[in-house]
């Protein structure tokens, strides 16, 4: 099978959040048999240049570097329009030329996108099968950045998620067949009430890179592991040690806490003055950070998809303590793989217990290694998509005879 492939980031390598699904989805269809070709943006020479080792993974590769200046410049004009700034974000007249152009020479069987903001680029193309993979419901997350935001920003967060939400409504009918990352983002999806039909396969995680042979852990450090350039993740880490950290180290005086990501703004640098509280930058792997830890949190109250952070951490035998909406994205359950909590006190009583109950620690440790390995391994999450995509082509299949059959009675 011949498989057009598009994406909004060139998938490789394969260490970010927005990388490593379709990097996935790419490898297991090459390795299955089929031909795909790749068509993706690069924000940069530096990263096209990573992106070579993509190659080893497909047949073909078509990236465009699009300059930040020009894609900042083209999403801002969108401001005042009816059009989405992610889509314009998104957009390189060079990509689209030569996805028409490949296209127009070569016969394919299937096309999959992952991301809306890309499923322009293919949202007319007509006789072939075509699935968008949302991954998350893009919109959703817009919106709710407007919560946190002040005026005016709140206003542009608003209105973009309100743009947005009309984008995929639209995309979802002009194509065979949607998908998502979680059960949660299945429902919004399916709320659009759009003409294609709908599924979800989950994010994996690579259970032997990510595995509990490590050093000792420290029994007086908890850490937080994501980019710091990222909203979510730094309002979620502001808001805990705004609220959370000071009663905490009252409890546990010796405690120190490790925010472990890449790219802090100055906020989050300046979280480095509190008493125990570490914040690294950019760190070469992260694994031993988490494997020091006696747990790692996820207190994220703008939570959309699967937090790969969350299942990496129960992957290498850590416990987590996470927010309700964070472990929404994750199958697993909350008190027997994971904690949750919602409110300071709630965060401090379900850390606590994992700090000074070893018991308690061990057991969480093995569940949420168990409960990774066997429901998001990317082995089963691919073949979830397998057939999904069988789906897909039956789909286009009925929708190709029933055209026939108009053409025909009239």
């Amino acid at each position: 099978m011949k498989v057009l492939f598009v994406c909004h980031r060139l998938p490789y390598p394969p260490a970010r959040g927005g990388k490593i699904r379709p990097f996935n989805v790419i490898r297991h269809l090459s390795r299955t048999g089929s031909e795909v070709t790749v068509a993706s943006l690069a924000r940069s020479s530096d990263e096209l240049k990573e992106g070579e080792g993509l190659r080893d993974h497909c047949r073909k590769v078509i990236a465009v570097a699009v300059p930040k200046l020009a894609t900042f410049v083209r999403s801002g004009a969108s401001l005042a329009g009816t059009s989405p700034a992610s889509m314009k974000y998104f957009y390189s007249p060079v990509l689209a030329k030569r996805i028409r152009a490949e296209l127009a020479r070569h016969q394919y069987d299937f096309v999959m996108v992952h991301c809306s903001s890309v499923a322009q680029y293919v949202a007319h193309v007509q006789g072939i099968p075509k699935l968008l993979d949302f991954g998350d419901m893009d919109s959703q997350k817009w919106l709710s950045y407007a919560r946190f935001r002040r005026f005016p920003a709140q206003l542009v967060y608003w209105l973009e998620g309100r743009k947005l939400e009309r984008a995929e409504r639209r995309l979802a009918s002009a194509f065979d067949f949607c998908t998502c990352t979680t059960r949660n983002e299945l429902e919004t999806l399916r709320s659009f009430q759009a003409s294609a039909e709908s599924d979800w396969f989950p994010n994996g995680v690579n259970s032997k890179y990510f595995d509990v042979a490590g050093a000792p852990y420290d029994p007086n450090t908890m850490s937080f592991v994501g980019r710091m350039d990222y909203f979510p993740n730094q309002q979620a880490v502001l808001e805990f040690c705004a609220r959370v950290w000071p009663g905490l180290k009252q409890d546990f005086p010796g405690l120190s806490f490790q925010v472990v990501g890449a790219n802090p703004s100055a906020r989050i640098k300046r979280l480095g003055s509190l008493p125990g509280v570490t914040v690294t930058g950019s760190v070469p792997d992260v694994r031993p950070y988490v494997h020091a830890s006696a747990l790692t949190i996820a207190p994220l109250v703008i939570a959309r998809g699967t937090q790969n952070k969350i299942l990496e951490s129960m992957a290498l035998g850590v416990p987590v303590v996470s927010s309700v909406e964070a472990a929404k994205g994750v199958d697993a359950r909350p008190g027997a793989d994971i904690a949750v909590a919602s409110t300071p006190s709630e965060y401090r009583e379900a850390i606590g217990r994992i700090l000074s109950d070893r018991e308690e620690r061990e057991r969480l440790s093995a569940a949420g290694r168990q409960r990774v390995v066997q429901k998001h391994s990317w082995d089963a999450s691919m073949a979830l998509l397998d057939g999904l995509i069988e789906r897909c082509m039956e789909v286009a299949e009925r929708g190709k005879a029933a055209g026939s059959a108009r053409v025909l009675s009239h």
